[in-house]
């Protein structure tokens, strides 16, 4: 009897001191991702599904939240709140090299990419009403450009500035979300609203599916900045994905990559194990969203501002996408 119960103690005291080390290995991240409409969030969340399938083997435990965007993902990364985040090419490429917000606080040195997930289109929505047929039709309207820390504040910014419209003085400018300018642009209360996002979206499926007849504006005329910012490249949005708007043709604009990034201080094999599950279930992955259903591999090496961080490296050289 004595031996049993001896024995009982024995076994709840290996339970009690093993458990917690097993738990202090766990490594637990946070993927920042976007408004929960976009493309970011179910992008993220895909993410960390497949990471947290295989917590046993990783001990790795992965959540997503919901961010103001690329500058604060970016920004959050950097300062350790986040260990993940989704940033268009851009704001990688203005991080690592000082620019535009980050000029007081100079180059982030630590930011590093892990892939590039899809074509992001610089998107002008405007009611029909409005008559702004194309972006150099702004000046007077009253415009939603995107909130703070967004990348299409950014990119609303830089387009009307290269069209010479003064974004201070020459429209009434809005600085709301992307996700909450449909319903505002249905009431009436705006002309037109900026979105840089991949397509379809559910966002813009709404924006252009109300009362109020909308349309997809063209943007145009800036080939200046695509020789200053080589990120941006020329695309169409197809009119077919969105039934409801007023358009008979595929809008000109032009668009960056949607990129996965990190810290140099997340350690290796977290970025290794995030960058392996999202590459062995690449079919998987490629059916989360329509703006996916031209992936490849090797596409996701493509458009990366921002040095590769080891981690991800390792696992691309080790299945020859790299040497």
């Amino acid at each position: 009897m004595k031996k049993g119960v001896v024995s009982l103690l024995a076994l709840i005291f290996c339970m009690v001191t093993v458990l917690p080390l097993a738990y202090a290995k766990t490594q637990f991240v946070t993927i920042g991702t976007g408004g929960l409409t976009g493309v970011y969030y179910p992008t993220g969340g895909a993410i960390a599904k497949m990471v947290n399938n295989k917590k046993r083997e990783y001990g790795i435990r992965a959540t997503v939240e919901s961010t103001g965007g690329s500058a604060f993902n970016i920004n959050a990364i950097m300062s350790g709140d986040l260990e993940f985040g989704i940033a268009q090419s851009d704001k990688q490429f203005q991080a690592m090299k000082g620019l535009a917000e980050w000029a007081e606080r100079g180059p982030q040195a630590d930011l590093r990419s892990v892939f590039s997930i899809h074509d992001e289109a610089v998107t002008l929505i405007s009611a029909v009403e409005s008559q702004i047929k194309d972006a150099s039709d702004l000046k007077g309207k009253i415009v939603n450009l995107g909130n703070p820390g967004s990348g299409q504040l950014e990119n609303a910014i830089e387009i009307l500035e290269t069209l010479g419209i003064d974004p201070e003085k020459d429209v009434t400018a809005e600085y709301i979300k992307a996700s909450e300018a449909p319903s505002i642009l249905q009431d009436g209360r705006i002309d037109a609203f900026f979105y840089t996002v991949g397509h379809p979206n559910g966002a813009i499926t709404e924006a252009t599916s109300g009362a109020r007849k909308v349309r997809f504006t063209s943007i145009t005329g800036v080939d200046s900045m695509l020789k200053k910012y080589p990120y941006f490249s020329k695309t169409i949005i197809r009119a077919s994905m969105y039934p409801g708007a007023q358009n008979d043709a595929d809008t000109e604009t032009i668009g960056m990559k949607a990129t996965l990034v990190t810290s140099a201080k997340v350690p290796e094999d977290v970025v290794y194990a995030i960058t392996k599950e999202v590459f062995e279930n690449f079919e998987e992955f490629k059916k989360l969203h329509p703006a996916y259903a031209t992936l490849t591999r090797e596409g996701m090496l493509t458009g990366l501002p921002a040095p590769l961080h080891a981690g991800a490296e390792k696992y691309y050289k080790e299945v020859g996408l790299m040497k």
